[in-house]
């Protein structure tokens, strides 16, 4: 049977899309699934603020009415006026391994992107730095994390097939969790509270922590403002991301540097108990129990990976040594609740101030992700 492409309208559609890139892996003892109900979210208009600036289709590919791939291609507007390019975005794609879907999928998306005006397409990509990006094409024996997504090895052959070439590479890392604290952090960490007038701020409460919840986001604005695609949040959007944030943290991966002086945040740090194995658990599904294997990811003891959501600095104290107060903190609540081993997010291949961070650590490159960019 040939294939039909389908765009997808209303929400029992929307919610056929969501649950396509999750039964695609039932079974896969690698791919994490994201909950059914935060996806859906990101992809309804009504719901999430970057379609403030974004403009967005979602496709997908049958085959005897069975669905076999899906794929949502957008204009960020806004990141295209920021980095003067007129480039479309691709992400949320899945398919089967079959030339004639995955011709039809990016057919339909590129043929949409052209016809919005666009020069170029790339992606994987998110609507926001905060979304998964990249394509997996190194680590496939490696267990995913709540913030990346799990392709498998086909796709690249696939996409690549199709003409999409390198735009950007993304390191992951495992990283051993160390005895005590490595004598340089400490050093580096004591010269530049001094020198600079820094304290790192300890939370109690999370109640305590709302004051400084914008201020964060506005903080990584900054920080990240000169990273491959990134796009400055709007205020709508810092809300959104601060609802849903900040009532998960885990307050003893929370790290504030701020100036003495004005009390103004300068770093953060943000950690995470792995939440990989109780999502799988979940299946996507926050009731009726994926809410209690969440929880106990989040509060038990038995956990012993923790993800380094992000780390940033104000460009201003940047290459200083302010990564080294936030680890200061970090390491000993890591070793005190019996974590082993940590997860860094996708690093930036170009990003060698990052990752050289973890040269003290005996950290692991074990995971690379991919955009991939076309002409159209």
């Amino acid at each position: 049977m040939s294939v039909e492409i389908k765009k997808v309208d209303g929400k029992e559609m929307l919610k056929q899309f969501v649950h396509f890139g999750i039964d695609l892996y039932k079974g896969n003892e690698y791919y994490v699934p994201p909950l059914i109900y935060d996806e859906l979210a990101t992809l309804n208009k009504e719901k999430n603020p970057a379609f403030d600036h974004c403009e967005a289709t979602y496709f997908m590919a049958f085959r005897d009415e069975k669905p076999v791939g899906r794929i949502a291609v957008f204009v960020n507007y806004k990141a295209n006026e920021v980095w003067n390019e007129q480039n479309a975005r691709f992400g949320f794609v899945d398919f089967i391994d079959d030339n004639e879907v995955v011709d039809a999928l990016f057919g339909a998306a590129e043929s949409w992107a052209r016809f919005k005006g666009m020069k170029k397409i790339h992606g994987p990509m998110g609507f926001t730095d905060l979304d998964p990006e990249g394509l997996l094409i190194e680590g496939f024996d490696r267990i995913g994390t709540m913030s990346t997504r799990y392709s498998y090895p086909y796709y690249k052959d696939q996409i690549e097939r199709l003409g999409y070439v390198k735009d950007q590479d993304w390191y992951e890392y495992l990283i051993p969790v160390p005895k005590e604290i490595p004598e340089r952090f400490m050093r580096v960490g004591e010269a530049v509270r001094k020198r600079f007038r820094l304290t790192v701020k300890k939370f109690d409460n999370k109640k305590d922590v709302w004051p400084y919840a914008k201020d964060i986001f506005t903080l990584i604005n900054r920080a990240y403002q000169n990273i491959y695609g990134y796009v400055p949040l709007t205020d709508r959007q810092i809300d959104y991301y601060v609802n849903m944030y900040i009532p998960m943290l885990r307050l003893n991966f929370l790290s504030l540097v701020l100036r003495e002086e004005d009390n103004k945040i300068v770093g953060v740090g943000i950690g995470l108990p792995s939440l990989a194995k109780a999502l799988q658990k979940a299946e996507g599904k926050f009731l009726p129990t994926g809410w209690y294997h969440l929880y106990n990811a989040l509060k038990g003891k038995n956990n012993k990976v923790l993800d380094l959501l992000l780390i940033g600095v104000d460009p201003e104290y940047q290459g200083k040594g302010v990564n080294a107060l936030i680890f200061s903190q970090f390491i000993p609540e890591a070793i005190d609740l019996g974590f082993e081993y940590a997860e860094s997010n996708p690093e930036l291949e170009t990003n060698g101030k990052v990752r050289s961070m973890w040269e003290d650590f005996n950290a692991k490159h074990h995971k690379t992700r991919r955009a991939y960019i076309k002409s159209l």
